[in-house]
């Protein structure tokens, strides 16, 4: 799904800068932006141009892609962490969790 909103974007470069460990300051100077212009970015507070959305995907080595799009897990993914967290679950968590599940299911299928 594609975001519009500035603030989501800007969550996105903060994450991406994360996962690399670096500050703003870092970020802006590989960008050529100066401090205060990334964190106004990053913040969400205002746009950008087109030329330099590229430079900070390049300074965070990303995409555009992975700035402008929301990833959401399909279901498949969702039910095998499930799977995975029962798994891992000893066998009276598990029942519990099957438990509350079933009647949860049960509770919305009226």
């Amino acid at each position: 799904m594609l975001i519009f909103d500035m603030q989501k974007i800007g969550n996105n470069l903060l994450q991406a800068r994360k996962r690399l460990g670096l500050t703003q300051a870092q970020v802006a100077e590989r960008a050529g932006l100066s401090d205060r212009t990334y964190a106004d970015i990053e913040r969400g507070s205002t746009n950008m141009r087109t030329e330099t959305l590229l430079h900070i995907c390049k300074a965070l080595q990303i995409t555009p892609d992975s700035i402008f799009t929301e990833n959401t897990p399909s279901i498949s993914i969702q039910q095998e962490e499930i799977i995975e967290k029962l798994n891992s679950c000893t066998p009276k968590e598990r029942e519990t969790a099957l438990k509350l599940l079933s009647v949860y299911l049960d509770s919305i299928n009226i």
